[in-house]
């Protein structure tokens, strides 16, 4: 994965307004800095390789952007923007809109995000074209939760739009119907949202980051794994063990390139690519799967423009294929600026 493009340029990065990073972390904590890293490491990161950097905090007015494009006239917007006026499938209007105004972007198309987001929606899709996912059933907000027949558990409930395992704890899986109905109301409350519950499956959990728009390559397979997880705790990337340090410290969580036979890591290279091009996916994505004992491959979920600070799962699986960070993020900006949406 080569940089392709290493001319000095003006990039517009789009964050959350309440996550426009300082200048510098000096004096700052690691859970002080947490909420914002991935900003200040994008950010800080392209200032060093050259470029011109304008940062540009938004909510929930889109008229910041044509004010920031006219001022900056920037040659690509680098989107680190996850959710819009605080809901998080409003993310992908955004760069609808910034298709509308003909500003490249990096990152995924608007169709990825759609597809991508409904985690329902884009099971169904995959299940069509023959891709193993787990069994599922979605229980809209204000409805009671009723169970189908053919769905068994153990159960894992989520919401159906949220991501960082948003309202996911150990608690998630449920073994009854009562205990389901529970979770679910539970879902609704903490996260506004549909929940969605779907078979647990027992085994490895697997992450493969996938770069690329027609063109497409796959980092090291990467391997959540809980060293000192407590005996009967099912193994699951809970909010606790993606963002509590302290925590991950106490289970020892650990992130490590996943040892696969050379058959096994080519099977998953290869669906992850098919998965990518089936959900029109662009730019970057990581998708999360469950690995079986006796090598099925199940996936959980696709997650276009995921987290790419320093140290996570994406940039260090990255860097173990040989694309450190500098590089990585000169790629994702070279993949933006070559990307035309349909009609252009």
């Amino acid at each position: 994965m080569s940089s392709q493009n290493k001319r000095k340029l003006r990039v517009l990065v789009l964050v959350h307004e309440d996550l426009v990073p300082p200048e510098t972390t000096e004096g700052l904590s690691d859970k002080q800095i947490q909420p914002w890293r991935t900003e200040y490491d994008v950010i800080s990161t392209l200032r060093s390789m050259g470029h011109e950097v304008y940062p540009i905090g938004l909510y929930n007015d889109l008229g910041v952007i044509p004010k920031a494009l006219e001022q900056h006239r920037p040659h690509i917007a680098f989107n680190l923007l996850e959710e819009f006026h605080g809901y998080a499938l409003y993310d992908q209007h955004v760069v609808s809109y910034l298709e509308l105004m003909k500003q490249q972007y990096t990152g995924c198309n608007p169709r990825g995000l759609t597809l991508a987001h409904d985690k329902a929606l884009s099971k169904k899709i995959l299940a069509y074209h023959r891709i193993q996912v787990p069994g599922f059933a979605v229980f809209p907000i204000k409805r009671k939760a009723r169970r189908p027949n053919g769905l068994k558990f153990p159960l894992l409930v989520k919401s159906l739009s949220e991501e960082g395992s948003a309202g996911i704890s150990q608690s998630s899986i449920v073994y009854d119907d009562e205990k389901l109905a529970e979770r679910v109301d539970f879902i609704h409350r903490q996260t506004s949202t549909h929940a969605i519950a779907e078979q647990y499956i027992e085994g490895r959990e697997i992450y493969v980051g996938v770069i690329g728009n027609q063109r497409l390559q796959t980092c090291t397979p990467w391997e959540l794994v809980i060293t000192k997880l407590p005996d009967g705790a099912p193994n699951i990337a809970t909010g606790k063990v993606k963002w509590d340090y302290a925590y991950q410290s106490k289970v020892g969580v650990v992130t490590q390139a996943a040892t696969l036979t050379t058959e096994l890591q080519k099977m998953i290279e290869h669906v992850s690519k098919r998965i990518y091009r089936i959900l029109s996916l662009s730019g970057y994505a990581r998708l999360d799967y469950r690995l079986t004992d006796d090598g099925r491959l199940y996936l959980l979920e696709a997650n276009p423009n995921p987290d790419i600070s320093i140290g996570e799962d994406f940039a260090e699986a990255a860097a173990h294929s040989g694309v450190t960070y500098g590089p990585l993020l000169q790629k994702i900006v070279t993949l933006g600026l070559s990307y035309h949406p349909p009609g252009y």
